[in-house]
């Protein structure tokens, strides 16, 4: 960008105006941005300048140039917003540079868009101060996009006007033979090269690699280049690679017995030992694979398998897609076995498990005889609350597949491409699972009208019978069904509590006057039928030894007011005996619990 200092007669620099100098200082702004920087285009704002727009601020044509108001006054802000929008015309590639080929210009539904796409940009990437009459948001899409939806569906209101020439076109093409027989310029890759070189110097200052004052490089350790590797090189990962924290603390692994890493999903860190030395490629083979353990949540897949054991049919099964993947270099000594290729987690688990006496001695990244899956974060300096990772691990490893398999990156195992698109479609919660399976098994009562129950509008119009709404008897003893609770001392108060919110709550929602409920321990305690809003109150945690729920099932069974129809819910920890049930049933089971036998009715766990 160039400009001339006003100079008189005598060639002495004259005291600039008003509005000379509002503009001058919102150009300097505009300069201070290295990305726009880069988009060399000349300012013109001369004086009778033809190309200068009457009723606006800017027009920006496809030599480069930028026509201004000659006498215009604006705000400094404002006049660094108007050219930063005029310079992302140049870079964007809506006024592309030409020789002597005349264009048609664009219509007024791509310069509408044109100029959203222009300013939902300068939103996030903040230059000056817009006009006050323009919308605080835009519509989502390419200029292509919008164009075409309001070719169709008419320009709204609110972005007809949002250029910088008020009513005029702000981007004009022009024939511009000047470029001769050199190259014309491309605005669009000198933009896209300098925005790339900010992102990149910004997240050098976030990560810690680049000293925020001086902008001076901070030496960087092996892991934090690895890490780096997967943000700049590796796509699939790359969204993992931003969001998870480096743990380097030798005491921290001493204390922990973490040989080389760990890594903790909840905390989303990996904790690895600043004292052991690999080169770059192991240091991305390491960092890769507890990445893979934390996105697809190893820890939460476990259940009531051996946590060991499962960690090391997680090892196996991340090593080998690591190899086939050919990410980074696995570092001598880890699980790998190619007879394990193509095969899940749980199948691994299944094989490993025939010979417990050679697992216990194998190693992960942790040690021997030690998982480096952790379920709780480690204590450290700097560590604080953590929040749900659940949905930024799915984001961030969907997305990733979606532009490694866009940018042709190679190709992915089978076996992780499956469990990626399983992350996209994460598991119905068991509280909609629980709905679905009382809509199906617990009839709804059907009102009956009547005359000889008056409605409630009846007093409203007494000249006009209405016959009244109500459930029959019948109706209410066939829509019913039971609930066998254990209440030892080992059940959670806090799950049981939650589950039994939610059945009181679709128990009303489905109209369910009253449920069966019986009690178990030591002994079964037939509460009998409760209203829904009253199952939670009834509830005392017993405590009295072992669990025997067989007898409170046997008890509804031969009840002879409970409907032979009617299902039944059991819920447990999994502390009890075996369950012979004759009736269609369901169990509702905290998290990670298991029951002692083979259910035949579907199992919801509590989370």
């Amino acid at each position: 960008m160039s400009r001339g200092a006003p100079r008189g007669k005598n060639g002495k620099e004259t005291k600039a105006d008003p509005a000379t100098q509002a503009f001058a200082e919102g150009l300097a702004l505009v300069k201070r941005n290295p990305a726009l920087a880069a988009v060399e285009g000349n300012i013109c704002r001369e004086a009778g300048c033809a190309a200068a727009p009457t009723g606006g601020l800017a027009v920006v044509t496809s030599n480069g140039t930028i026509h201004v108001h000659p006498t215009r006054r604006a705000d400094p802000r404002e006049w660094a917003w108007t050219i930063a929008h005029a310079l992302l015309h140049l870079g964007f590639g809506h006024v592309p540079a030409d020789g002597d080929e005349d264009r048609p210009q664009p219509d007024r539904f791509d310069l509408a868009a044109r100029c959203a796409v222009v300013n939902r940009f300068l939103l996030t990437f903040s230059v000056g101060r817009a006009p006050d009459h323009l919308p605080a948001q835009y519509p989502g899409g390419d200029e292509e996009l919008l164009a075409a939806r309001w070719r169709r569906d008419g320009i709204p209101a609110a972005y007809e006007r949002c250029g910088t020439a008020g009513d005029h076109p702000d981007q004009v093409l022009v024939t511009w033979p000047a470029w001769g027989n050199s190259a014309a310029p491309d605005w669009e890759t000198a933009f896209a090269h300098a925005l790339t070189r900010s992102v990149s110097a910004a997240m050098d200052v976030a990560g810690g690699r680049r000293d925020r004052i001086t902008g001076e490089r901070v030496r960087r350790h092996p892991w934090d280049r690895a890490l780096n590797w997967f943000v700049s090189s590796y796509p699939l990962l790359g969204g993992l690679a931003a969001g998870l924290e480096i743990v380097a603390d030798a005491e921290l692994a001493r204390s922990q017995g973490i040989a080389i890493a760990a890594v903790s999903a909840s905390a989303g860190e990996i904790y690895v030992n600043p004292l052991r030395t690999f080169t770059d490629g192991e240091w991305r083979f390491i960092l890769a694979h507890e990445m893979l353990h934390a996105a697809l949540r190893h820890g939460e897949r476990r259940g009531a398998r051996d946590p060991y054991l499962h960690n090391v049919a997680a090892d196996y099964v991340v090593n080998g897609w690591l190899v086939e993947m050919g990410v980074g270099e696995m570092p001598e000594g880890l699980l790998h076995d190619p007879a394990l290729k193509d095969l899940s987690v749980e199948e691994v688990y299944d094989r490993i498990t025939t010979d417990l006496r050679r697992m216990r001695r194998l190693a992960t990244l942790r040690g021997k005889g030690l998982g480096d899956i952790l379920g709780e974060p480690l204590p450290h300096p700097g560590s604080g609350p953590y929040s749900d990772l659940d949905g930024f691990y799915r984001r961030a490893l969907v997305q990733g597949f979606d532009l490694h398999a866009y940018g042709e990156r190679g190709l992915l195992p089978a076996g992780l491409i499956q469990e990626i698109r399983a992350l996209a479609h994460p598991p119905v919660p068991w509280d909609a699972r629980l709905a679905r399976w009382f809509d199906e098994y617990v009839p709804r009562p059907v009102a009956v009208r009547s005359y000889a129950r008056p409605a409630r509008r009846q007093a409203s119009t007494p000249d006009i019978p209405r016959a009244g709404r109500y459930f029959p008897p019948e109706e209410i003893a066939r829509c019913t069904f039971g609930v066998v609770l254990d209440t030892s001392g080992s059940m959670n108060a806090a799950l049981l509590g939650k589950a039994l919110g939610a059945i009181a709550s679709y128990a009303r929602a489905r109209d369910v006057t009253a449920a069966r409920v019986v009690f178990c321990d030591a002994a079964p305690y037939d509460a009998g039928y409760l209203p829904p809003s009253e199952i939670a109150g009834r509830v005392r945690v017993r405590g009295r030894g072992g669990t025997e729920l067989q007898p409170g099932i046997d008890l509804l069974q031969r009840a002879e007011d409970f409907p032979p129809g009617a299902p039944v819910l059991v819920i447990t920890d999994g502390w009890c005996d075996t369950l012979r049930i004759r009736r269609e049933h369901a169990y509702l089971v905290p998290q990670g619990a298991s029951l002692p036998f083979t259910p035949r009715g579907p199992v919801f766990r509590l989370t």
